[in-house]
């Protein structure tokens, strides 16, 4: 029996079914992992593609659409295998993609979860923005990756061959110890959109375990989103939901700090976009703190584990635009 799911979350996706799903049913184990499209209450004819054309392709049916963080938890919740696998429904897997990925779940017991390198579909030897070759956090809470910091994405030459310890795994394609999952909560739903899986990463490093990336799997990433980098409401939701993720994991003594840092920090972003006469934009920062001192109260902060690793000891926005370090391999500050 397989001892992994790989679940495929769809929601009126046809088109890229008929895209991605063949690589993955192609390139997948029916021995090592099962594929499962878990559907968000399509009204399109995706579920009848997958029926028709896949019949071995387990579906799981949901109720309504509960976006990306509901929809993969109550798809987990109803799966029964020791890994589960979060695939975005935009990516082309290759061979041998999975079993690198289980096996060193299956060697290392302390790893809670891992991602493949993830390249980009169009341009296919460059790394993808949302995940390249693993996650990383600054000393003031902003991510950025191993292979792309903020809009400067590296080509693919092999430079980061070497799996390593990381700080969190993109949530397009990430192979997860399903009990560690549950019991840690899952994807937060209140987040809606953006930093779902960090947070999720840096609930499992606060209970002990670690996150990885394994190069020797290659997975092809469409991403790319609906939204432009600056919109307004990509804009709120990172600032909204990268504060939330600070007060939940940073613990007490950290998030002093870090919250005194970022006000500052993020007044001046603000200021910038006044001057530039992008109203919107500082208005989506003024109202992501809003939203954020009154969603805090529904939660209870993690404790901080203190031995944390994978954290850039200086400012990514300082020393990118400053300093002019845009190349992964050129910080060297790393807890």
């Amino acid at each position: 029996m397989a001892i992994c799911a790989v679940i495929v979350l769809n929601w009126n996706g046809e088109k890229l079914l008929r895209e991605f799903l063949p690589s993955v049913v192609r390139h997948t184990d029916p021995e090592l992992g099962r594929v499962i499209v878990a559907d968000n209450h399509s009204t399109d004819a995706s579920m009848e593609y997958v029926e028709r054309e896949f019949p071995g392709v387990e579906r799981l049916l949901l109720d309504q659409n509960y976006g990306f963080a509901g929809g993969y938890n109550r798809a987990i919740r109803q799966i029964d295998t020791k890994y589960v696998l979060l695939l975005n429904s935009d990516v082309e897997v290759t061979e041998g993609w999975l079993q690198p990925l289980v096996a060193l779940l299956e060697r290392e017991d302390r790893v809670a979860a891992v991602q493949p390198k993830i390249r980009a579909y169009r341009e296919r030897d460059k790394f993808e923005y949302a995940g390249a070759c693993g996650g990383f956090i600054d000393c003031l809470g902003f991510p950025f990756c191993r292979g792309r910091i903020l809009n400067t994405v590296e080509r693919d030459t092999g430079q980061y061959d070497v799996g390593m310890e990381i700080f969190w795994a993109t949530g397009a394609a990430c192979c997860i110890r399903r009990e560690a999952y549950l019991n840690a909560g899952g994807l937060d739903e209140d987040f809606f959109a953006h930093m779902e899986e960090i947070d999720l990463c840096w609930r499992l490093r606060n209970r002990g375990y670690s996150i990885k990336v394994e190069p020797a799997s290659t997975v092809f990433h469409l991403g790319g989103g609906t939204l432009p980098m600056e919109h307004p409401r990509k804009l709120f939701l990172n600032y909204r939901n990268n504060l939330l993720m600070l007060y939940k994991n940073a613990g007490r003594a950290g998030r002093r700090r870090l919250f005194l840092s970022r006000f500052a920090l993020d007044g001046m972003a603000a200021s910038l976009f006044l001057v530039k006469g992008e109203w919107g934009n500082a208005r989506s920062i003024l109202q992501a703190y809003s939203a954020y001192r009154s969603a805090r109260s529904r939660y209870q902060p993690e404790e901080s584990n203190r031995n944390l690793t994978g954290i850039y000891r200086r400012s990514i926005i300082w020393d990118y635009f400053v300093r002019h370090k845009r190349i992964f391999s050129k910080l060297k500050r790393f807890k």
